[in-house]
């Protein structure tokens, strides 16, 4: 394996990878998938569980590989398992923009905490720092025990929580008795037919969350270029941000994915991919932005807060974060939580600084939602650091490999 001999950039390797798919009909949001079949996963790291984002998202979609889970030769190996000999890997990019670094003190020296423990203090890069990684898929790695998948066991479920992330969402919707479901950015509004014009339950709404993918673009939301009118490039490009966007809600909550009659605009995305390759980058970019928008209102009505209303607040266009890391400061419920650092599993230490209180928060807590939303919706604002939304983070994956 010689994976290093990698000439063009990732995102170039991508685009002409979802040109041919597109082509065929066989890119990952062309092919639908229906809520009632066998689930559909999007690839994630197996050690952290953490779903990968962005490009890396859709190049590992792109590889072929029917299990979703993936992971580094070293993490294979920290595991108990091996990949066997011969495997090529994927490559995956994340950014840096900070560093760790030991503290000193004014002479030079190393300064040590109670326990005795180097002090790290965490400082921002003048410039980001573009790293690649090389992960392999389970199907890859001996040992690896099988998938376990199941079917969903009701339909009502995944449907009522649509449903409620739609009420939450407090967009206007306005059905009518034909027609093609659509977002208008001037009156603000989506149109759609009523659920009766529909094959299902899971088909309504997952239409109804393409155009509330749409509408999260209008200038006080996410703010995005929504085009110039059917035909237009610009259009065509917020139909492909909306449109993997619509595959990332439907698998997060499970009301399956249909395309329905967006095969309109594919010889437009081919164009557009053939011209400039980068905007592969941006339009999955925008679709993590999406994605986090949607299931964020829906975090954050379960949240209440005083003196920032979830519901209420801004997006920042450009600086959209969905997770926390190392030196956050976030404004909550009267008190300020501060991120001290990352623990296994994904958990991190945090401090409150109301009651000096330290304790472990995992992505799992609801605290976690509602800190990573407020850090979504502010962005350097409330937040003291900034790292690439959709990247891989250096501590979650090593570049090794080749072996």
């Amino acid at each position: 394996m010689n994976n290093k001999e990698v000439t063009k950039p990732m995102h170039v390797q991508v685009a002409e990878k979802v040109i041919e798919a597109l082509k065929a009909g066989t890119a990952p949001w062309q092919v639908p998938w229906d809520a009632g079949g066998v689930p559909f996963l999007l690839p994630y790291n197996l050690q952290s569980g953490k779903r990968y984002r962005g490009i890396n998202s859709i190049s590992l979609l792109m590889s072929g590989r029917e299990d979703p889970r993936w992971m580094t030769y070293k993490q294979a190996e920290e595991s108990g398992f091996q990949v066997r000999k011969g495997e090529k890997s994927m490559m995956i990019q994340f950014v840096k923009t900070s560093d760790e670094r030991t503290k000193r003190d004014t002479s030079g020296k190393v300064l040590h905490d109670e326990l005795g423990k180097p002090i790290t203090e965490k400082t921002q890069l003048s410039h980001a720092i573009v790293r690649n990684a090389y992960v392999f898929n389970a199907d890859q790695i001996e040992g690896m025990p099988k998938l376990e998948l199941e079917k969903p066991g009701g339909q009502w479920e995944p449907l009522e929580r649509a449903e409620k992330l739609i009420t939450t969402s407090g967009a206007i919707i306005n059905h009518i008795n034909s027609g093609n479901a659509f977002y208008d950015p001037g009156k603000d509004a989506i149109t759609i037919p009523y659920k009766k014009w529909f094959s299902g339950g899971d088909k309504y709404y997952a239409t109804l969350l393409h155009e509330l993918g749409h509408w999260t673009g209008h200038q006080d939301r996410l703010n995005r270029d929504m085009g110039k009118g059917f035909g237009s490039e610009s259009y065509a490009r917020e139909e492909l941000k909306a449109e993997i966007a619509s595959m990332l809600l439907g698998q997060e909550l499970g009301i399956g994915h249909d395309p329905g009659q967006h095969y309109a605009y594919v010889e437009s995305w081919i164009s557009i991919l053939e011209n400039n390759p980068f905007e592969i980058f941006s339009a999955s970019m925008d679709a993590e932005r999406i994605f986090g928008y949607v299931t964020g209102l829906e975090k954050g009505k379960e949240l209440s807060t005083d003196e920032h209303s979830l519901g209420a607040l801004k997006a920042a266009p450009s600086k959209t974060v969905n997770y926390l890391t190392t030196g956050d400061k976030i404004r909550y419920n009267g008190s300020v939580y501060e991120v001290l650092g990352h623990l296994k599993q994904g958990r991190l230490k945090m401090l409150e600084s109301l009651n000096g209180n330290a304790f472990t928060l995992s992505q799992q807590d609801k605290l976690y939602s509602a800190l990573s939303f407020l850090k979504t919706q502010m962005g350097k604002e409330e937040s003291q650091s900034y790292e690439h939304p959709f990247s891989e983070r250096s501590d979650d994956h090593s570049a090794e490999i080749n072996r």
